[in-house]
């Protein structure tokens, strides 16, 4: 089996970073900061032979930020509190449209968006939680230009997303089932069906997800710091030691796709660890020697 170390990246850290996404039109990462509501831009950069990360951008929201993913046309597609908006690029978050909100239960629980990712052919997958994480509150919807459509409900923590390299399966995360599941994937529709498990996480919670180019499946794990990759049999080939117990997610970056960008956080980090986890909530990189796949933009032309 693969054994790596991720290095710490230059950018402060954060309380909650996910959702890590390489924007090949811009050359850029892209990420976001959910309780804080912020969404960061940053330039794989190497000195000394190091890879690094500049920061180029950073913009607010009023409200927890899930996931933000770029789009076919240059603006940015951002999960925001419980609704889906677009933000034409260079604008303000004052500005965005919103897209399409949520209809939630109407039962006094409070939920937002989570990770949310884009299919091969341009739609954008996202779940939800309860903010006090009771058991199946969340759900996976779909939005596409036909508007938003509920796929999979009782999720309670929904997470990680990601396709196979044909577009034919979908690897998903609830959270606190500590196991990754498969979907078949109708790529024409986008429809799901077949679920069953695909891994397990036994030294955490698996978080945020990606595929590399040869379809193994890496996959953040929550607690237990550290990145595990999953042959497509479901066979663990390659772990990346993270020094930060709060690992939220990863994907390949850069203009070969061949470095892996890691997220960790402080939120729940007990402070008797942070004192022994001085970079926890920082973005952390490593070079596995594979390459990934490159990321669909949300199709809004």
């Amino acid at each position: 089996m693969l054994h790596l170390r991720a290095e710490p990246c230059s950018p402060p850290p954060g309380h909650l970073p996910e959702g890590p996404v390489w924007d090949t039109a811009r050359q850029e990462l892209l990420w976001v900061d959910i309780t804080e509501g912020l969404v960061h831009r940053a330039a794989l950069t190497h000195e000394y032979g190091r890879a690094d990360l500049a920061p180029t951008a950073a913009l607010r929201f009023d409200r927890p930020v899930g996931a933000a993913v770029p789009c076919a046309s240059g603006a940015l597609l951002a999960a925001v509190g419980t609704a889906f908006v677009h933000l034409e690029d260079g604008h303000s978050p004052a500005e965005a449209v919103e897209l399409a909100g949520l209809v939630l239960p109407d039962d006094g629980v409070p939920r937002r968006l989570n990770d949310a990712s884009v299919d091969p052919a341009g739609r954008l997958l996202g779940g939800t939680m309860a903010y006090d994480e009771r058991p199946g509150a969340g759900a996976l919807y779909r939005l596409d230009g036909d508007g938003l459509i509920t796929l999979v409900e009782d999720i309670t923590i929904s997470n990680g997303l990601g396709w196979s390299p044909d577009g034919t399966l979908l690897y998903y995360a609830d959270s606190p089932t500590r196991r990754v599941d498969v979907f078949d994937y109708a790529p024409s529709t986008g429809s799901l069906s077949g679920r069953r498990p695909f891994a397990v996480t036994d030294s955490g919670y698996p978080d945020g997800l990606t595929v590399d180019a040869d379809g193994n499946v890496w996959v953040a794990v929550w607690g237990g710091g550290e990145v595990l990759a999953f042959t497509p049999r479901g066979v663990l080939h390659a772990r990346v030691e993270v020094p930060a117990s709060h690992v939220t997610s990863c994907a390949f970056a850069g203009p070969g796709l061949d470095f892996l960008v890691i997220t960790t956080a402080t939120h729940h980090l007990p402070d008797e660890r942070r004192r022994v986890e001085p970079d926890a909530g920082r973005l952390f990189v490593c070079r596995p020697g594979v390459t990934g796949l490159p990321a669909t933009p949300y199709a809004d032309r």
